[in-house]
């Protein structure tokens, strides 16, 4: 099952109030990977460890967004992460036994995040039913942005009732493994039969915006979910996330 890497694309950044900065990529080519299908679940109803290497506010606000390499073929990288809300420690194992694995890099005060944040509660209870493993990371500094830290990770948990685990990458280094860049940011891997997850998605959640009025419907994500679970071909090009970048400690570039 091939995915076809993105090619890197320039885009404006700009800041907003809270610090976080918006990336606006060119308009999409007709090769961009788009659906007409209404995804099925939609309803009605601390100190700090020095990271591996990061980078300054300065070089996120003039950086491009691109595929970072990540594509057919990328393992998922192993992780041991706590979650603050129940203190307990998660690794990559723990997810074996399930047949695909969504990690998405999140966090607390993003826009992005915050447009989205129901709709990947629907969404994510209605696929964990049908057998896929999900996680979140939030990795963001909490030197410059407090409200991401761990005892807040615990209220947001609990406040929303995430149906996964939201773990704290204190150290930035499980973000640096995947190649994180912005929040959200989603990965979908599918079990082959190797160790580890292989791959499959790399892309947005829809093309829904917090200003563009176009209603959430995770269509994008959801016909890969819907790919993977059910062994289809899952669609070559598929559109970036589009987020804040996180929020690397400062001091630290690459």
């Amino acid at each position: 099952m091939a995915m076809g890497t993105a090619s890197a694309v320039t885009v404006s950044a700009v800041s907003v109030a809270d610090g976080c900065t918006q990336f606006f990529p060119p308009p999409p080519t007709s090769a961009s990977f788009r659906t007409t299908l209404v995804p099925k679940w939609t309803s009605p109803q601390v100190g700090l460890n020095p990271p591996r290497r990061g980078c300054s506010k300065s070089l996120v606000r003039a950086a491009r967004t691109e595929s970072q390499g990540v594509s057919s073929g990328f393992r998922a990288p192993n992780f041991q992460l706590p979650e603050p809300l129940t203190g307990k420690t998660w690794e990559l194992e723990d997810f074996e036994s399930y047949p695909a694995l969504l990690v998405m890099f999140i966090c607390n005060h993003c826009p992005f995040v915050k447009h989205l944040k129901k709709d990947i509660v629907k969404l994510t209870n209605f696929y964990m039913k049908k057998g896929l493993a999900v996680v979140a990371i939030s990795s963001n500094s909490v030197v410059t942005h407090p409200q991401d830290g761990p005892e807040f990770m615990a209220e947001e948990a609990k406040m929303f009732n995430y149906p996964f685990p939201y773990l704290y990458d204190e150290s930035q280094n499980v973000a640096q493994d995947f190649e994180a860049v912005c929040t959200p940011e989603f990965f979908l891997f599918k079990k082959d039969g190797r160790r580890p997850f292989e791959l499959v998605y790399h892309g947005q959640f829809d093309d829904s915006r917090p200003s563009n009025n176009m209603p959430v419907s995770g269509r994008d994500i959801s016909l890969a979910i819907d790919c993977v679970l059910s062994g289809q071909p899952i669609p070559s090009v598929q559109k970036p996330s589009v987020g804040c970048s996180i929020k690397w400690h400062p001091g630290w570039k690459l």
